[in-house]
């Protein structure tokens, strides 16, 4: 996916420029409220795009949580007016299949099962699933069949836990 400005790195984690821009403008409203900006993506799907923000909080997040926080954003987003598109806003806790964009997120969640998607295949493969083992630097290692798989951050497309019951 490609934005505005082109791709951007932070914590591995291919961002457009224009998501770059907007985790910059809604972290600091969002905190403010004492939530975390746990991430956000900007999907475009023909005339019907989405603004996706994740936030969470140590006693979970609530639908009140999550209108709180859209009333916010809201307001910066019209003031600010960074995106020329018509789009929907949508806030939600990370939930039971919680994405992680940051290296962060995999070191909280070491021990955990995660589906990953690549952005370049390895052995072949886009999609991998195992245990998260590991974070070094950029890298995360996972357990996948008794092996274990290192993954750069900047490779991946997109990762998620895998609830269990």
């Amino acid at each position: 996916m490609t934005g505005l400005l082109g791709p951007f790195f932070i914590s591995g984690v291919c961002m457009t420029g224009l998501e770059k821009q907007l985790h910059a403008l809604l972290e600091a409203p969002v905190e403010a409220l004492d939530y975390e900006l746990v991430g956000l993506e900007f999907v475009r799907a023909g005339q019907h795009s989405t603004l996706r923000i994740y936030i969470d909080h140590e006693n979970g997040i609530t639908v009140e949580d999550c209108a709180e926080v859209s009333r916010q954003v809201s307001a910066v987003m019209d003031v600010e007016d960074p995106i020329t598109v018509a789009y929907s806003l949508e806030v939600s806790s990370p939930g039971l299949e919680r994405p992680l964009f940051k290296a962060e997120h995999y070191q909280r969640f070491v021990g955990h099962e995660v589906n990953i998607v690549l952005k370049m295949a390895m052995q072949n493969r886009r999609k991998w699933k195992g245990d998260i083992l590991s974070v070094e630097g950029e890298t995360v290692t996972i357990k996948v069949d008794g092996n274990e798989e290192a993954f750069a951050l900047s490779n991946i497309a997109k990762a998620n836990l895998v609830p269990s019951f």
